[in-house]
């Protein structure tokens, strides 16, 4: 399974790629806004993106509603991970396409539930770490 991480901050990009490695899972890629991830989404090899929600040039909502709107993404999942906790901005987040929703700061167990949750509904096999 290939991750592509988004977050304008380099540190949040070391440290989810970091948790996402202690997961097992050894594809990880990085971008730093949404322009940056639809660009390494047209080489069409993501199966997963975790992506923050305010980010300068695209933010994540915009990432998610992009891809949801053409055929070679529209069906790659994505886990929103935000500081944004009010219910209002989750049901903007549902409705542009997200998959999943995660509030900073987490924990490498709530990560690995969220991506599992992710799976499960998603019902895809091969939405698994490779040491899985």
């Amino acid at each position: 399974m290939t991750v592509l991480v988004v977050d304008d901050f380099s540190t949040t990009r070391r440290i989810i790629s970091s948790l996402l490695e202690e997961l097992g899972f050894s594809y990880i890629h990085q971008a730093r806004n949404g322009q940056e991830a639809l660009e390494r989404l047209g080489c069409g090899d993501i199966d997963l993106v975790v992506t923050d929600w305010h980010m300068p040039v695209m933010d994540g909502l915009e990432l998610v509603v992009n891809m949801r709107t053409h055929p070679e993404t529209a069906s790659v999942p994505v886990l929103m991970v935000t500081a944004e906790s009010k219910r209002e901005q989750m049901t903007r987040a549902a409705y542009a396409g997200v998959n999943g929703y995660l509030v900073k700061p987490f924990t490498a167990e709530a990560l690995q539930s969220k991506i599992q949750r992710i799976v499960a509904r998603l019902g895809d096999n091969h939405l698994q770490p490779t040491g899985s």
